[in-house]
């Protein structure tokens, strides 16, 4: 079956396109929509929608380092839901020429480009049309031999031509051909970025819940993600909170800086070297120290934190996770720390999957004051204010914790970045940030 893909597969010849590249001192900034932006949900409810939906992807991240051998049946594997790497933001773009314009999946967690391609015989229903290689001047299809496909994971080849099969931990994938392209990015005619030969995958055998998009774009560290092509090697966003009207924010190349980012509070910009995981190379690994609430610093073993020998463990940031995911041990310790600091009966709030809450809102007489909560990293200091990791749930009475244990590792989600401006400097190794009001900039 998998054959029979490949082979309504077209090749079509390169044209030259004049081009503007983002390491010629070019970038862009593009919007980035939250999966559940426009509708109705209640902030407990989009939070709630938002674990659920990261549940699946925390194992998925933590089982691609201990598992990754690819399933040997494509078309097995294919079958299997993208839900655990649907992701939490969406971006506009546009592949080939002339342009086709769809809307992908942001995924800091992976680092391959790909959509769904005409003829399709496993794919998972998009609000636009199946991509139709025939329709396109500049597509083409990558040989075997090619250092693009060489940088694949699983390379295969079918009749010469390069074959990927793309694995998110246990549960996804998508499989078909590893093609150039011209992409477009941008929305305004004169801020336009037309990018010339970026690989992506073709997919003929995806299946699964898309979030209302039509691919992913990978922003990962490896070389064929988005950032590692378009070649500044850089990129920022800004994201805006769960309730706010106002798109989030990324931007690339020359506009990808936090020199002129607006902050209200005279905060400093703070920079922290990213982690190498041998075993998870494509994501972004920091090194954390320790956890305080308020000045007090927690109880915590830095060890907790540590990538272990097998490449489980570690510190990562994913913009493609709802809320933290603490190594149990520092869930905890957190835990108590809430408990002795919060004078409020403690409760768990089922609801919404949460199981570190209090009763809210408190008694008359009862004054609360609930502290920041600071990630300790390798030479900066995330300060997070009670609003990006303390959810108050009207609906049920709670005063929660927007966090969650897990066995293995520590994921830092978007609930917590929010109103954070983000730099990820790849040529440098590093992570930049600065509070910032994500609305308005």
């Amino acid at each position: 079956m998998a054959s029979l893909v490949l082979l309504l597969i077209l090749l079509v010849p390169t044209i030259s396109l004049p081009v503007a590249r983002c390491n010629d001192n070019v970038g862009f900034q593009l919007k980035l929509t939250h999966v559940d932006a426009g509708t109705s949900y209640t902030k407990p409810q989009l939070l709630s929608r938002a674990i659920a939906r990261s549940k699946a992807r925390v194992a998925a991240l933590q089982s691609a380092a201990v598992s990754p051998a690819p399933v040997a049946d494509p078309i097995t594997a294919a079958r299997v839901l993208v839900t655990a790497s649907s992701g939490e933001y969406l971006v506009d773009l546009a592949i080939g020429t002339p342009p086709l314009y769809y809307t992908a999946i942001m995924d800091t967690g992976s680092d391959l480009i790909w959509t769904q391609c005409a003829p399709c015989l496993l794919c998972a229903a998009q609000p636009t049309p199946y991509f139709d290689v025939k329709r396109s001047a500049t597509y083409r299809a990558l040989p075997c031999r090619s250092s693009r496909c060489a940088a694949l994971s699983s390379p295969s080849c079918f009749k010469k031509m390069c074959v990927y099969q793309y694995y998110y931990g246990d549960t996804a994938s998508t499989a078909g051909v590893l093609a150039n392209e011209t992409f477009t990015f941008g929305a305004a005619s004169s801020t336009k970025v037309r990018a010339a030969n970026i690989s992506f995958g073709c997919g003929s055998l995806n299946a699964g819940e898309l979030a209302n998009s039509s691919g992913m774009v990978g922003f990962g560290r490896g070389p064929l993600s988005l950032v590692s092509q378009l070649g500044p090697s850089r990129f920022s966003y800004c994201l805006t909170s769960y309730l706010s009207p106002t798109p989030s924010r990324l931007y690339f190349g020359v506009f990808a800086n936090l020199n002129s980012t607006n902050t209200s509070s005279g905060s400093p910009v703070q920079s922290t070297p990213f982690v190498i995981n041998p075993a998870l190379p494509n994501m972004y690994f920091l090194s954390v120290k320790g956890i305080s609430l308020g000045t007090k610093r927690l109880p915590i073993d830095p060890l907790v934190f540590a990538i272990n020998d097998d490449g489980t463990g570690g510190v990562i940031i994913d913009s493609g996770t709802s809320i933290t995911w603490l190594q149990q041990d520092a869930y905890e310790a957190v835990r108590r720390g809430l408990a002795s600091t919060i004078p409020l009966p403690a409760m768990n709030d089922t609801d919404i999957g949460l199981d570190t809450c209090f009763q809210w809102p408190p008694p008359p007489n009862v004054t609360v004051t609930v502290p920041d909560f600071v990630f300790h990293f390798d030479g900066a200091n995330m300060t997070l204010p009670p609003e990006n990791y303390m959810l108050i749930a009207s609906t049920t009475g709670y005063l929660c914790l927007a966090m969650a244990p897990t066995s293995v590792g520590t994921i830092i989600g978007n609930y917590q970045q929010q109103n954070l401006h983000l730099l990820y400097d790849i040529a440098n190794s590093f992570l930049s940030f600065v509070p910032a009001p994500c609305d308005i900039i």
